[in-house]
Formats: structure tokens, sequence, C-alpha cells
């Protein structure tokens, strides 16, 4: 079957038990060579992938709801990124654009620069291998552009896995276990909260005088797919304005189009003054930015570099996902089929009492179940059924499918869904 072919699937179509004698065997030798940290959420060994359809090294083929973590906004192996991706290889796989002037990696800041939610501002961009590389590099020009130490995060959310933005993460005791001490000077507040900053971390704790900068997800992605309160974001803004502090909204989960509009601060009404980039930014390529205002942009020559970070590879990817965002309509594609899955989802959650609430935006949907067990029961079941989807906080799923997904997907999605439910139901 031809890539085309896979991405027409409206449905699963499972060919063994899943997994599969395959699946199972490279799981086997998988397990003896590779870390025991990383955490796997269901047997799911994947071979190729087109659009929003992934087969497994057995042949049975699945719907991707998770898009790899929220990682191929524009579908697995779009072609147009996967042309750019292969024409650039033939013309230069690396040249170190910290030392030299590479100009593919310009060409992706002109572009970011020109759609950085800065109100109009001008922009510039730092390019990393990472999400968690850009909230690194966030960290260190919030210090260096204000002269100050102190950062302050949030409760539930989630920046990355190394030394600094573990430190922001508060999402689960789990990921800063055994690794301390972590980075001094972070306070955490929490999430969608008015009061805690100032009554209690600028009284009791810090002088906001001695704050770089908040740093927050503009939604809560592994804390569990939360939107914040009406109002939240533009109390921040006002905040921060009035104690000189940097507003640093995390988007690398969030940002290339799942929220319906291409970064989701957009809809809370403000503009921040740096945003960090990934996943999504280059369809499945490794690739993160950190977007500043520009006059932020001060530091001194060398203050900050990557080996790696902004490969050509990686940069043809971006351009041509760009392009396809825009060429496609895939923000309306994301608010369309959004609809169509929360309008789903709230029906069958009136069914099914197990699952307490349905949230989001477009292609940025949360389930909260009625418990942890619930909720890793249902997407046990769900891969069992053929539908890939993914927990994240406490007691909830995450429902963050490629921009391209259609809609005759998202009903065969929804039926899917439903049957796991009921089977997870009915088994309490």
């Amino acid at each position: 079957m031809e890539l085309e072919g896979l991405a027409a699937h409206a449905r699963p179509k499972l060919i063994t038990d899943v997994p599969g004698p395959e699946a199972m065997a490279r799981i086997e030798r998988d397990r003896k060579v590779t870390s025991p940290s990383l955490p796997r959420a269901y047997p799911f060994a994947p071979r190729r992938g087109s659009g929003s359809v992934v087969e497994d090294v057995d042949g049975n083929i699945f719907l991707d709801l998770n898009a790899g973590i929220a990682v191929t906004s524009t579908g697995h192996c779009h072609p147009a990124v996967v042309e750019a991706v292969q024409r650039q290889a033939t013309q230069l796989l690396h040249y170190s654009a910290s030392d030299f002037y590479l100009p593919i990696y310009a060409d992706v800041c002109e572009r970011l620069d020109a759609f950085a939610p800065f109100g109009g501002s001008r922009a510039r961009t730092f390019l990393t291998n990472s999400g968690t590389e850009a909230v690194e590099a966030a960290i260190k020009l919030s210090r260096y552009a204000t002269g100050r130490q102190y950062l302050i995060g949030f409760y539930q959310s989630f920046h990355g896995r190394s030394m600094g933005s573990i430190t922001l993460t508060a999402s689960k005791a789990k990921y800063r276990t055994n690794f301390g001490p972590l980075m001094p000077s972070v306070y955490h507040s929490f999430y969608g909260d008015f009061d805690y900053i100032e009554q209690v971390l600028f009284k009791r704790i810090v002088s906001p005088t001695e704050v770089a900068a908040i740093v927050v997800e503009s939604w809560l992605g592994e804390g569990g797919y939360v939107l914040p309160p009406e109002g939240w974001f533009t109390y921040l803004r006002e905040l921060c304005d009035r104690h000189g502090i940097l507003l640093v909204c995390d988007e690398v989960q969030s940002g290339m189009g799942r929220s319906g509009t291409m970064w989701a601060v957009e809809q809370e009404g403000v503009s921040p003054d740096i945003v960090t980039a990934g996943k999504g930014i280059a369809s499945g390529l490794p690739l993160g930015a950190m977007i500043a205002r520009d006059d932020l942009m001060t530091w001194d020559l060398g203050a900050h570099g990557s080996t790696y970070g902004g490969s050509p590879v990686s940069c043809a990817a971006a351009l041509a996902t760009f392009d396809v965002i825009e060429r496609e309509g895939l923000l309306e594609n994301a608010r369309t089929i959004g609809e169509v899955l929360l309008e789903g989802f709230r029906d069958i959650a009136q069914r099914h009492p197990i699952i307490t609430e349905v949230r989001g935006r477009a292609l940025w949907i949360g389930l909260s179940f009625a418990d942890h067990d619930h909720a890793v029961a249902v997407e046990q079941a769900s891969f069992r059924k053929g539908l890939l989807i993914l927990g994240c906080g406490d007691d909830a799923i995450r429902i963050s499918p490629p921009l391209v997904f259609r809609e005759d997907q998202a009903i065969a999605a929804l039926s899917i869904f439903e049957e796991a439910a009921a089977e997870v139901e009915g088994a309490s």
C-alpha cells in the first residue's frame, strides 16, 4: 500500500491482536538496550505513517489522535515536507549557524519573526533542537536582559527535562526525583490563580524587583490540557508591566496552529515578551525556537549558541510546515474539526459518567475521568481498538491529532472512543 492509500483510511484496520507478534518481538529487543527511563504509554511499534494514520510493524492500521505528542502538525510524512527534507539533504546536511551565516536558518527566523505574537513589535529568533532547549534559552535571555535572577513558574506545568526547564516544571514529582539540587531562584504559583503571586510570593518570599520572568504555558499541556480562566493573562501582563518582569509564554505544545490560531496566547488578548516553540514547528524533525522582542535580544556575541540548533534539514521541514499550514488552511481545519470532536465528546460524556469534563478549543481537547485508573484504562482500551490517544495530568486524556485530521476520521474516532469508554465503564 502506498502512503497516499494509507492516509485515506477513515477507520483503523487491525489484522492481528495488538500488540501483534512482530511488535512484541521488537519490544522485547527494545527492553534489552534502551534506557529504562523511557515511559512508553502502551505497546505500540510504528513502522510508517501518512496523514493521521499510522501502520505498526504487524501491518495494523491506527488512527492517530496524539500526533507523536502534538508533533506531526501537518500529518505524518506530508509530501511537501518530505520533498523539502529530501531536497535539502542532497544539498547540505549540516553547517553550524552558531559560527557561520547559514541562509536557511535566517529564512526560518524571518518567518517566525513575521508571525510572532508581539503586537507588531519586531522580533528575533534563536533556533534550538527541542522545546526544552528553547525554554533554557528563554531562561538565560530573561536573566541577561533584566539583570535579575528569580523566575516564577506554575504548578501542573511542564517545560521539559533539562535542568533549567525541569526546575520550572511542576506537573509530577517523579520528573524531579533524585535529580536535586535543581536550579535555584525558582518559585511556583497556581495556574489560573489571581492572588498567590502577589499575596504570598511577593509579600513573603521574593521582591518583584528581583523577578526576571514569569514563565507560563499559554494553555496547560501535560498538566491536563487546561485552558486559563478568562482575564488571567491580562492580569499576568499587567502584573509583569507593573514590576518590569518579562512574560514568557511556552507554546511548545500549544503553538503551530493546534489552538486554531498560530499561537494559543493570541486568544488570550495579550502580547508576551518571549515565546518558546517546538514540537509541531517542523512536522516531526527536531527543531525548537526561542522568539523574543527585538529590544530584548541584547546579549553579547557568544553569550548563547548551539552546534546543531537550526539544522538545515530541520529548517527545510519548518519552512515547508509553515507553507502547508497557510496553503491548506490548517488553522481553519483545526477549528472546524475541533468543533466536531468537542461536540461529539460532550455527547459521549453525557452517556458515560466516568467522563467528568470535556474542555478545549480546536485540536486541543482534554477529557477528565473519575480517577487516574479510569483514564489509563480508556487509553489502553482505545489502543486495542486502533485509536492512538495519550494521557495527561492526574486523570485526563488529551486529544491532539494532526492538523490535517478529517471529519470522517473524527466521526470514526468518536465511535471507537465511546466503545472503549463503555468497555471500561462496564468493567468497573
